[in-house]
């Protein structure tokens, strides 16, 4: 592979619209001085939302990473330099998150970044990270573009999609509870494309979509679709809806006394979205990635390092955004040993393909970084509600075990085109 040459003019074709300030003060030119002293510091930037619709999602994913950095520090460092990391908000916007992406790269000198939840926040980071060739970890997004047509050399997928969820959940629903469904959609990429990925499953196995009903980001009245439900009687109501607004639907559809029937699949259910509401809230069948009482070797150590770390936090037990925030910085940082550099190439081709053990992920099967979209192939679980819980925050049931090659997302794979490596900036962070 040649080495994209560093130069102003270098710098100017790979920067595009960038301001020329900016782009003089960003990474090349002071990592060269970085890679040749273990005294300065590995940055990271933390693009973990703060506010807006998945501002609890984006503290825990923040607290993962931030117990993987402390972890890596307590071992030594990194090529026995220390990690730093410098955290802004991207308040859930696209905007933001470009805007966040570009100072931290320009401006604070990070040469990887890692965060998000919302999947058009993803988007947006990403595309700034690959104009600059920087290593880019997306954490806890699950819309199935992110991987697909929106995948780029420098970004790995972390979490579940979309497709990943509903492989797991779609056919044996269609089996249980008829092949009449109604789609609740968020009205945004994640809730469109998961939605796109149960229709088209649900083509495959028979079912049959009587009406799907967008719901807008930031709705809090689901009244009206909730009578739309009410009026067509599907057999099933397959929903992505995420953060807070998933809060609200929770609460109405047990005051309407629709929890249990129809049968309701959620396509995701993050911990953040759930902790602390009533247990009757936790209707239907839902897809996750982790949960803190797997019977599995490391698990309850985790949770005991967790508490440790986070005495005050509210939120007691640790979920999957968590874990994938966590999961993330600790595959990054190890791809940096694998390569023995810190160059971003080498990295991104430590990360491509990397297996990971089935004890080293905590989960019930071995996963792996794919080669061609750089998402996490993983164990994928169902779960419930527990309705005979160990413990206070015992909420969850897990229902079954999915091993990454029954639910891999072969669509996406169709629609990734990965920028060639030498088409990427390179530099050595």
């Amino acid at each position: 592979m040649s080495k994209i040459k560093i130069s102003r003019r270098g710098l100017l074709g790979a920067a595009g619209a960038a301001s020329a300030v900016s782009l003089f003060a960003g990474p090349w030119q002071h990592n060269r001085v970085w890679a040749q002293g273990a005294a300065k510091p590995l940055r990271i930037g933390i693009t973990a939302d703060a506010s807006g619709m998945y501002a609890n999602s984006g503290a825990s994913d923040k607290r993962g990473m931030a117990m993987a950095i402390a972890e890596a520090n307590e071992r030594g460092g990194v090529l026995g330099r220390k990690v730093e990391f410098v955290h802004i908000d991207t308040e859930t916007t696209a905007a933001t998150g470009s805007r966040v992406a570009e100072r931290m790269i320009s401006r604070e000198q990070c040469g990887f970044l890692v965060g998000a939840v919302h999947s058009g926040v993803a988007n947006a980071i990403s595309q700034v990270a690959q104009k600059y060739g920087v290593v880019y970890i997306n954490t806890n997004s699950s819309s199935p573009t992110e991987a697909g047509q929106n995948c780029h050399r420098v970004k790995f997928v972390f979490d579940g999609n979309g497709t990943n969820f509903a492989k797991a959940a779609v056919k044996s629903a269609i089996e249980r509870f008829g092949p009449d469904w109604m789609l609740l959609t968020n009205d945004y990429v994640w809730g469109h494309d998961t939605a796109a990925a149960t229709k088209t499953l649900l083509k495959e196995y028979g079912g049959k979509v009587m009406e799907e009903v967008l719901i807008p980001q930031g709705t809090r009245d689901f009244t009206s679709a909730l009578l739309k439900v009410q009026q067509r009687k599907p057999g099933v109501i397959s929903a992505a809806i995420g953060g807070d607004d998933q809060k609200a639907m929770r609460q109405q559809v047990v005051q309407l006394k629709m929890g249990d029937k129809p049968a309701w699949i959620n396509s995701q259910q993050d911990w953040d979205d759930v902790y602390g509401l009533p247990i009757e809230t936790l209707f239907g069948v839902f897809g996750t990635t982790w949960y803190y009482r797997l019977d599995l070797p490391g698990v309850a150590d985790f949770v005991k390092r967790y508490q440790a770390m986070y005495p005050e936090t509210a939120m007691r037990s640790p979920g999957n955004v968590f874990y994938n925030g966590y999961m993330a910085i600790r595959e990054l940082l190890g791809a940096v040993e694998r390569a023995g550099t810190t160059n971003n190439i080498a990295v991104i081709k430590a990360l491509e393909g990397h297996r990971i053990s089935a004890r080293d992920r905590m989960q019930h099967f071995d996963a792996s970084i794919d080669a061609q979209t750089h998402q996490v192939q993983q164990t994928i679980y169902l779960a419930t509600a527990n309705k005979a819980p160990k413990e206070k925050d015992d909420i969850f049931e897990v229902l079954s075990q999915a091993k990454a090659e029954d639910v891999r997302d072969t669509d996406s794979a169709k629609l990734c085109k990965l920028e060639p490596y030498e088409q990427t900036p390179t530099f050595d962070a």
